[in-house]
């Protein structure tokens, strides 16, 4: 036996063999490219040595390492903050097992479901095969799937049952952060439905919302429905007092029939919506601003021969992200519908949507944040560059630590508002905490938006390559996380809104936090490896009350250029006194305790800082202006 045979001998019995995707792939005899001596043939051992030893690339063979995927577990067993909270303030052992259970589910079910949705987006039907009319949205099986989900798992049920008291819309809004990275976007559709829900209980449910409340909160699949949010038309935005064009046409037994163009309807395959519109008078006039809205209730309907009652669907619009999510132009021409607000009492009816809707994307963009940083830090276990795995580069580290702090933060302050929330719900709200809420639902909405297209853009990064390409699923994250600070109000809408909530209040909101930032601080001024964070947000405080009676003197306008920045610093200063709180308690980790401290190396109070700089005199605005717009001469 020769020397060669030997070697490639050893060679085969040592194992070698190509790894494909985790499965053994023994050696395939292919033809070399070289050319034999004339007069001479290669044996077929020949071949296959120089197969084995030169060619590991030809023609189909494309080398033996294939990288390791980053893996989705029980998102309820992987975050040790949610469990710690819900620990600490609602450990009832069957809302935990309901949950932990559910993570198995959107691990095993829901995450793939999510993934249909996204390569399946919906599409628009005009017409059927004989020419009729049918305007149709045609949505993927796993859509449906999700519509049914939904309803056995309570997701919009459990707020409204109230089975764990003031801490339902806790455990309700937990249940969505698991499920909200893997829904395919069906939480917006639970957004709306809930905020419908909220709205119809506090109108008070009669004829005929009565039947479309139960079934807006019902667990039975069968009869579940959800709500669309017709709002937005061509000139409006948030500005709805001066973009509403829409009429109410009176009928004689007492309904309405509504007329207008509805520009951007989110979940437009809903069985039913809520929308403002302006009552005509016998005249045909309407009342112009918000004192002419009324809101009003449709349901979503189909004649005898499929066409659609009263609605004309125009085209679904090509979004950046949400595209797993019907959104469509509408022309309502003629839908039944009824009056649920007083008449011009419109804008005034949807608040508590709108409180609802905002906490719901708070929730979204925190579970962005949380899925992003649990595969990226699973990723960091898989990935080696450089000679080792991506968790033992300290740098690598430093990022995901700080993406994981902007995480911790974004869930305590999501919490503590559904907390509020659902003290108010029970009737178990003081007046501090019914001013908290009314001041931190704006807040909380405009930072935590702002905070997931950074954290997951980071996320993204920390992928590589793979982070860019769709069919990992990641790019998805980014351009889905890019609607939650424009989605119900833009960051410095939100930011005005703040501005106003002050002002009706006579500053009474701005009181209300600042006595509980001090009770928050109060309860660690005993835990000495707190203390640099207790001192850092203490500080900050005394800084914004400062700025806040420096401001009460000068004009409006003054308040108006320093408001976004305003609504940041009572955004992380709050937040680093609720990661101070949560470090207090006795289930505690030194990882807590570490979460604020980072937290506490920021700017807490940008205000300040920017007022110091001059930011917000008088002249800063026609200079503003000249810069944006200028030109060369």
């Amino acid at each position: 036996m020769s020397v060669r045979t030997v070697l490639l001998n050893r060679r085969v019995a040592g194992g070698c063999c190509r790894v494909w995707c985790g499965v053994p792939r023994p050696l395939v005899h292919i033809r070399s490219a070289s050319v034999a001596e004339p007069g001479t043939r290669r044996s077929d051992e020949e071949h296959l040595w120089e197969a084995a030893s030169h060619m590991p690339f030809s023609r189909a063979r494309i080398g033996s390492f294939f990288q390791e995927r980053s893996v989705l577990r029980n998102p309820f067993l992987e975050d040790t903050l949610l469990r710690g909270y819900l620990g600490r303030h609602l450990p009832q052992e069957a809302a935990l097992s309901d949950l932990c259970g559910f993570g198995e589910r959107v691990v095993n079910e829901v995450d793939k479901w999510g993934r249909e949705c996204e390569v399946t987006p919906p599409r628009l039907v005009h017409f059927d095969p004989w020419g009729c009319r049918v305007d149709h949205i045609v949505t993927s099986p796993a859509w449906k799937r999700m519509k049914d989900l939904s309803a056995q798992e309570g997701l919009v049920a459990i707020g409204y049952e109230r089975s764990f008291g003031e801490w339902s819309r806790v455990y309700q809004m937990s249940k969505l952060y698991i499920f909200s990275p893997s829904s395919g976007l069906y939480t917006c559709p639970l957004a709306m439905t809930d905020g419908a829900a909220k709205v119809i209980q506090s109108i008070g449910a009669s004829w005929p919302v009565d039947e479309a409340y139960s079934r807006l909160t019902t667990r039975q699949p069968e009869r579940f429905w959800t709500s669309g949010q017709w709002m937005t038309e061509r000139q409006g935005g948030s500005d709805v007092g001066s973009g509403t064009e829409t009429v109410a046409v009176p009928q004689s037994d007492g309904s309405y029939k509504l007329h207008g163009f509805k520009w951007f309807t989110s979940a437009t395959d809903a069985d039913m919506t809520l929308t403002l519109a302006r009552v005509q008078d016998t005249t045909g006039a309407t009342t112009t601003g918000s004192r002419g809205l009324s809101l009003f209730y449709a349901e979503v309907s189909r004649d005898e021969g499929g066409r659609l009652r009263g609605i004309e669907v125009q085209r679904l619009k090509d979004k950046l992200g949400t595209r797993q999510m019907p959104t469509a132009e509408l022309l309502l021409d003629g839908l039944p519908a009824h009056r649920l607000s007083e008449e011009g009492r419109g804008v005034a009816s949807i608040a508590n949507m709108l409180t609802i809707t905002r906490i719901h994307n708070s929730v979204s963009a925190a579970a962005a944040m949380r899925r992003v940083v649990q595969l990226a830090r699973d990723y960091a276990t898989r990935r080696s560059a450089f000679g080792k795995l991506l968790k033992d580069h300290p740098l690598h580290m430093q990022t995901l630590a700080r993406m994981e702090v902007e995480t911790r933060g974004a869930f305590l302050l999501v919490m503590d508002v559904c907390r509020l929330l659902g003290r108010e719900e029970n009737g178990m709200a003081t007046q501090l905490d019914t001013h908290l809420l009314r001041l931190l639902t704006p807040v909380v909405k405009l930072y935590t938006g702002k905070q997931a297209v950074a954290v997951v853009s980071e996320g993204l990064e920390s992928f590589g390559g793979q982070g860019y390409i769709e069919d990992t699923g990641l790019p998805g994250l980014l351009r889905d996380a890019q609607v939650l600070s424009i989605w119900e109000g833009t960051t410095n809408v939100l930011s005005l809104d703040v501005l106003r909530c002050v002002a009706r209040s006579s500053g009474m909101v701005l009181h209300a936090y600042f006595t509980h930032v001090k009770s928050l601080l109060a309860g660690a001024s005993s835990v000495s490896s707190l203390a640099p964070a207790v001192n850092t947000v203490d500080g900050a405080l005394s800084e914004l009350q400062k700025f806040v009676h420096v401001a009460a003197t000068r004009a409006p306008s003054y308040l108006e250029l320093a408001a976004r920045d305003l609504a940041y610093s009572l955004a992380r200063i709050y937040t680093g006194a609720l990661l101070i709180d949560h470090a207090c308690w006795k289930g505690a980790s030194p990882s807590d305790t570490y979460a604020a401290l980072r937290w506490c190396e920021q700017d807490l109070c940008p205000v300040v800082t920017k007022q110091a700089k001059g930011c917000y005199d008088p002249s800063t605005p026609p200079l503003d202006a000249a810069l944006v717009y200028d030109r060369l001469t």
